[in-house]
């Protein structure tokens, strides 16, 4: 065998030897405790404010009467009554359960329309919540 060959060989045992065990001697270095990190710069609102589309908003007159005549609503809470209502009065297709068959209430939200699909309630709603400016 080599020399060169030999040196490989060995770093290669010495890498597959078992561990050795670890025997604590008595000059051991304490370790610096870790400095805290400081704390989150704190938000405007309380953690408990809504945000989000937790948050209510004033909504349109059509919308507030839909509602049950509120001046604002969360869009989570409007969304939910929407589909309480298509729920309660089975206006879901039943062939295609993506698909709302649009009542008199309805078509009074989602712009006279006969049918809406359920991803599209989102977005026609969203006419009903005006920005703030």
């Amino acid at each position: 065998m080599s020399f060169a060959a030999s040196r490989v060989f060995k770093a290669c045992r010495a890498l597959l030897a078992p561990a050795k065990p670890a025997t604590a001697s008595k000059t051991t270095v304490a370790k610096p405790k870790p400095k805290p990190k400081p704390k989150a710069k704190a938000t405007s609102t309380t953690p408990g404010t809504p945000r989000g589309i937790l948050k209510p908003n004033p909504v349109s007159p059509v919308l507030g009467d839909f509602l049950g005549g509120v001046p604002e609503s969360s869009r989570a809470e409007a969304v939910k009554k929407i589909w309480a209502h298509i729920k309660l009065h089975n206006l879901q297709n039943p062939t295609n359960k993506k698909e709302i068959i649009c009542d008199a209430k309805l078509k009074v939200l989602f712009d006279g329309r006969d049918k809406v699909g359920f991803l599209d309630i989102g977005k026609l709603l969203s006419a009903h919540f005006p920005k703030a400016g």
